[in-house]
Protein backbone atom coordinates (compact mmCIF):
# COMPACT_ATOMS: atom_id res chain seq x y z
CA UNK A 1 0.00 0.00 0.00
CA UNK A 2 1.03 3.63 -0.35
CA UNK A 3 2.25 5.64 2.62
CA UNK A 4 -1.12 7.41 2.78
CA UNK A 5 -2.87 4.14 3.66
CA UNK A 6 -1.89 1.34 6.00
CA UNK A 7 -3.42 -2.12 5.90
CA UNK A 8 -3.73 -4.70 8.70
CA UNK A 9 -5.45 -8.10 8.54
CA UNK A 10 -6.26 -9.78 11.84
CA UNK A 11 -8.63 -12.69 12.31
CA UNK A 12 -10.33 -12.11 8.97
CA UNK A 13 -10.91 -8.40 9.67
CA UNK A 14 -9.09 -5.97 7.39
CA UNK A 15 -8.38 -2.54 8.88
CA UNK A 16 -7.66 0.27 6.43
CA UNK A 17 -6.13 3.28 8.16
CA UNK A 18 -5.99 6.62 6.38
CA UNK A 19 -2.48 7.70 7.22
CA UNK A 20 -1.65 11.36 6.61
CA UNK A 21 -1.80 12.56 10.21
CA UNK A 22 0.15 15.74 9.40
CA UNK A 23 -2.83 16.75 7.22
CA UNK A 24 -5.52 15.28 9.50
CA UNK A 25 -5.68 12.46 6.94
CA UNK A 26 -6.89 14.69 4.09
CA UNK A 27 -7.34 12.53 1.02
CA UNK A 28 -5.57 13.25 -2.25
CA UNK A 29 -5.84 11.33 -5.53
CA UNK A 30 -3.19 8.78 -4.53
CA UNK A 31 -4.93 8.08 -1.21
CA UNK A 32 -8.27 7.59 -2.94
CA UNK A 33 -6.76 5.20 -5.46
CA UNK A 34 -5.11 3.20 -2.67
CA UNK A 35 -8.39 3.00 -0.75
CA UNK A 36 -10.36 1.99 -3.84
CA UNK A 37 -7.85 -0.72 -4.73
CA UNK A 38 -7.83 -2.04 -1.16
CA UNK A 39 -11.63 -2.23 -1.00
CA UNK A 40 -11.80 -3.95 -4.38
CA UNK A 41 -9.13 -6.48 -3.37
CA UNK A 42 -10.91 -7.18 -0.07
CA UNK A 43 -14.11 -7.96 -1.91
CA UNK A 44 -12.43 -10.80 -3.75
CA UNK A 45 -10.21 -12.06 -0.93
CA UNK A 46 -11.61 -15.10 0.87
CA UNK A 47 -9.39 -14.32 3.85
CA UNK A 48 -11.25 -11.04 4.48
CA UNK A 49 -14.63 -11.27 6.17
CA UNK A 50 -15.13 -7.63 7.15
CA UNK A 51 -13.43 -4.27 6.57
CA UNK A 52 -12.86 -1.41 9.00
CA UNK A 53 -12.01 2.09 7.81
CA UNK A 54 -10.38 4.44 10.31
CA UNK A 55 -7.81 7.23 10.54
CA UNK A 56 -4.40 7.74 12.12
CA UNK A 57 -3.34 10.39 14.62
CA UNK A 58 -6.65 10.99 16.37
CA UNK A 59 -8.64 12.04 13.29
CA UNK A 60 -10.80 10.21 10.76
CA UNK A 61 -10.26 12.49 7.76
CA UNK A 62 -10.37 16.21 6.99
CA UNK A 63 -11.92 15.28 3.64
CA UNK A 64 -10.65 15.97 0.16
CA UNK A 65 -7.27 17.68 -0.01
CA UNK A 66 -8.34 21.02 -1.50
CA UNK A 67 -5.07 21.27 -3.40
CA UNK A 68 -6.44 18.50 -5.62
CA UNK A 69 -9.37 20.76 -6.51
CA UNK A 70 -6.88 23.07 -8.23
CA UNK A 71 -6.29 20.30 -10.77
CA UNK A 72 -8.75 19.46 -13.57
CA UNK A 73 -10.96 16.43 -13.21
CA UNK A 74 -10.45 13.48 -15.56
CA UNK A 75 -11.89 14.25 -19.00
CA UNK A 76 -14.21 11.27 -18.64
CA UNK A 77 -15.27 8.98 -15.83
CA UNK A 78 -15.16 9.50 -12.10
CA UNK A 79 -12.91 11.64 -9.98
CA UNK A 80 -10.81 9.42 -7.66
CA UNK A 81 -12.99 10.23 -4.65
CA UNK A 82 -16.16 9.25 -6.47
CA UNK A 83 -14.59 5.98 -7.60
CA UNK A 84 -13.85 5.25 -3.94
CA UNK A 85 -17.44 6.02 -2.91
CA UNK A 86 -18.75 3.72 -5.64
CA UNK A 87 -16.46 0.98 -4.33
CA UNK A 88 -17.94 1.43 -0.85
CA UNK A 89 -21.50 1.50 -2.16
CA UNK A 90 -20.96 -1.77 -4.03
CA UNK A 91 -18.96 -3.59 -1.37
CA UNK A 92 -20.63 -6.90 -0.53
CA UNK A 93 -19.04 -7.70 2.83
CA UNK A 94 -19.61 -5.97 6.18
CA UNK A 95 -18.11 -2.47 6.17
CA UNK A 96 -17.44 -0.61 9.42
CA UNK A 97 -15.99 2.78 10.35
CA UNK A 98 -14.29 4.04 13.51
CA UNK A 99 -14.35 7.83 13.75
CA UNK A 100 -12.38 10.13 16.02
CA UNK A 101 -11.52 13.81 15.62
CA UNK A 102 -12.69 15.39 12.38
CA UNK A 103 -14.83 13.78 9.70
CA UNK A 104 -15.21 16.42 6.99
CA UNK A 105 -16.80 16.13 3.54
CA UNK A 106 -16.28 12.59 2.28
CA UNK A 107 -15.33 11.72 5.88
CA UNK A 108 -19.03 12.15 6.67
CA UNK A 109 -20.63 11.05 3.41
CA UNK A 110 -18.76 7.72 3.29
CA UNK A 111 -20.48 6.77 6.54
CA UNK A 112 -23.75 6.55 4.59
CA UNK A 113 -22.30 3.46 2.87
CA UNK A 114 -20.99 1.77 6.02
CA UNK A 115 -23.05 -0.95 7.67
CA UNK A 116 -21.80 0.07 11.13
CA UNK A 117 -20.04 3.19 12.39
CA UNK A 118 -19.05 4.30 15.86
CA UNK A 119 -17.52 7.65 16.80
CA UNK A 120 -15.83 9.00 19.88
CA UNK A 121 -17.98 11.60 21.62
CA UNK A 122 -15.46 14.34 20.77
CA UNK A 123 -15.70 13.72 17.00
CA UNK A 124 -16.84 16.60 14.82
CA UNK A 125 -18.56 16.25 11.46
CA UNK A 126 -19.11 18.65 8.58
CA UNK A 127 -20.22 18.49 4.94
CA UNK A 128 -19.09 21.91 3.64
CA UNK A 129 -19.84 21.41 -0.05
CA UNK A 130 -22.11 24.44 -0.55
CA UNK A 131 -19.79 26.85 1.35
CA UNK A 132 -17.05 25.71 -1.06
CA UNK A 133 -19.24 26.42 -4.09
CA UNK A 134 -19.74 22.70 -4.77
CA UNK A 135 -22.48 20.09 -4.37
CA UNK A 136 -22.53 17.00 -2.14
CA UNK A 137 -21.41 13.59 -3.36
CA UNK A 138 -21.71 9.89 -2.64
CA UNK A 139 -25.52 9.86 -3.02
CA UNK A 140 -25.74 11.94 0.15
CA UNK A 141 -28.53 14.04 -1.40
CA UNK A 142 -30.56 10.82 -1.57
CA UNK A 143 -29.49 8.91 1.51
CA UNK A 144 -29.22 11.64 4.13
CA UNK A 145 -32.84 12.88 3.70
CA UNK A 146 -34.01 9.27 3.97
CA UNK A 147 -32.10 8.77 7.21
CA UNK A 148 -32.45 12.16 8.87
CA UNK A 149 -35.52 13.71 7.23
CA UNK A 150 -35.54 16.47 4.66
CA UNK A 151 -35.24 19.46 7.01
CA UNK A 152 -32.29 18.10 8.95
CA UNK A 153 -30.58 17.03 5.74
CA UNK A 154 -31.08 20.57 4.42
CA UNK A 155 -29.57 21.97 7.62
CA UNK A 156 -26.45 19.83 7.32
CA UNK A 157 -26.00 19.92 3.52
CA UNK A 158 -27.07 23.48 2.69
CA UNK A 159 -25.46 25.27 5.62
CA UNK A 160 -22.50 22.90 5.77
CA UNK A 161 -22.24 23.50 9.50
CA UNK A 162 -20.22 21.48 11.99
CA UNK A 163 -22.18 18.96 14.02
CA UNK A 164 -21.44 16.67 16.93
CA UNK A 165 -21.23 12.91 17.29
CA UNK A 166 -24.54 12.97 19.16
CA UNK A 167 -26.17 14.78 16.23
CA UNK A 168 -24.55 12.38 13.76
CA UNK A 169 -26.04 9.47 15.71
CA UNK A 170 -29.48 11.05 15.68
CA UNK A 171 -29.19 11.76 11.95
CA UNK A 172 -28.45 8.10 11.23
CA UNK A 173 -24.79 8.44 10.22
CA UNK A 174 -23.63 6.40 13.23
CA UNK A 175 -24.50 3.17 14.98
CA UNK A 176 -23.31 4.49 18.33
CA UNK A 177 -21.07 6.90 20.24
CA UNK A 178 -18.27 5.87 22.59
CA UNK A 179 -16.00 7.74 24.94
CA UNK A 180 -13.38 9.72 23.04
CA UNK A 181 -10.69 7.31 21.87
CA UNK A 182 -12.94 4.27 22.18
CA UNK A 183 -14.44 4.02 18.69
CA UNK A 184 -11.92 1.63 17.17
CA UNK A 185 -12.13 -0.86 20.03
CA UNK A 186 -15.93 -0.90 19.76
CA UNK A 187 -15.78 -1.35 15.99
CA UNK A 188 -13.28 -4.19 16.31
CA UNK A 189 -15.64 -5.90 18.73
CA UNK A 190 -18.51 -5.65 16.24
CA UNK A 191 -16.29 -6.81 13.36
CA UNK A 192 -15.25 -9.89 15.33
CA UNK A 193 -18.93 -10.71 15.94
CA UNK A 194 -19.67 -10.35 12.23
CA UNK A 195 -16.65 -12.43 11.27
CA UNK A 196 -17.97 -15.29 13.40
CA UNK A 197 -21.28 -15.46 11.51
CA UNK A 198 -21.95 -17.66 8.44
CA UNK A 199 -20.37 -15.55 5.71
CA UNK A 200 -22.63 -16.43 2.79
CA UNK A 201 -25.78 -15.73 4.80
CA UNK A 202 -24.26 -12.45 5.99
CA UNK A 203 -23.46 -11.24 2.48
CA UNK A 204 -26.79 -12.38 1.08
CA UNK A 205 -28.63 -10.47 3.80
CA UNK A 206 -26.58 -7.33 3.17
CA UNK A 207 -27.35 -7.60 -0.55
CA UNK A 208 -31.07 -7.86 0.20
CA UNK A 209 -30.92 -4.87 2.55
CA UNK A 210 -29.19 -2.75 -0.09
CA UNK A 211 -31.17 -3.99 -3.10
CA UNK A 212 -34.09 -1.51 -2.98
CA UNK A 213 -31.74 1.50 -3.11
CA UNK A 214 -29.08 0.14 -5.48
CA UNK A 215 -30.30 1.78 -8.70
CA UNK A 216 -31.27 5.01 -6.96
CA UNK A 217 -27.84 5.29 -5.31
CA UNK A 218 -26.09 4.82 -8.64
CA UNK A 219 -28.29 7.44 -10.28
CA UNK A 220 -27.72 9.90 -7.44
CA UNK A 221 -23.93 9.46 -7.60
CA UNK A 222 -24.05 9.99 -11.36
CA UNK A 223 -26.14 13.17 -11.09
CA UNK A 224 -24.07 14.59 -8.24
CA UNK A 225 -20.84 13.89 -10.15
CA UNK A 226 -22.16 15.65 -13.27
CA UNK A 227 -23.11 18.73 -11.26
CA UNK A 228 -19.85 18.60 -9.29
CA UNK A 229 -17.97 18.62 -12.59
CA UNK A 230 -19.84 21.77 -13.60
CA UNK A 231 -19.37 23.47 -10.25
CA UNK A 232 -15.64 22.83 -9.71
CA UNK A 233 -14.31 25.38 -12.27
CA UNK A 234 -17.04 27.93 -11.47
CA UNK A 235 -16.10 31.41 -10.18
CA UNK A 236 -17.95 30.64 -6.93
CA UNK A 237 -15.92 27.53 -6.20
CA UNK A 238 -12.60 29.01 -7.24
CA UNK A 239 -13.21 32.07 -5.06
CA UNK A 240 -14.04 29.80 -2.10
CA UNK A 241 -10.83 27.81 -2.60
CA UNK A 242 -8.76 31.01 -2.89
CA UNK A 243 -10.25 32.28 0.36
CA UNK A 244 -9.53 28.96 2.07
CA UNK A 245 -5.86 29.01 1.08
CA UNK A 246 -5.52 32.70 1.95
CA UNK A 247 -6.78 32.01 5.49
CA UNK A 248 -4.06 29.37 5.86
CA UNK A 249 -1.33 31.43 4.27
CA UNK A 250 -0.79 28.97 1.42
Amino acid sequence: MTESLSRSLDGGVLTLTMNRPEARNALDADAYRALTAAVAAAGGDAAVGAVIVTGAGGHFTAGNDLKDFQRPLPAAGDAPGIAFLRALAGFGKPLLAAVEGVAVGIGSTMLLHCDFAWAGEGARFRMPFVPLGLVPEGASTLLLPRLAGWKWAADLLLLGREFTAAEALQAGLLTGVTATGGALARVREAAAQLQALPPEALRATKALLRRPDRAAVKEAIDLEMAEFRRRLPSPEAQAAFAAFFARRGK
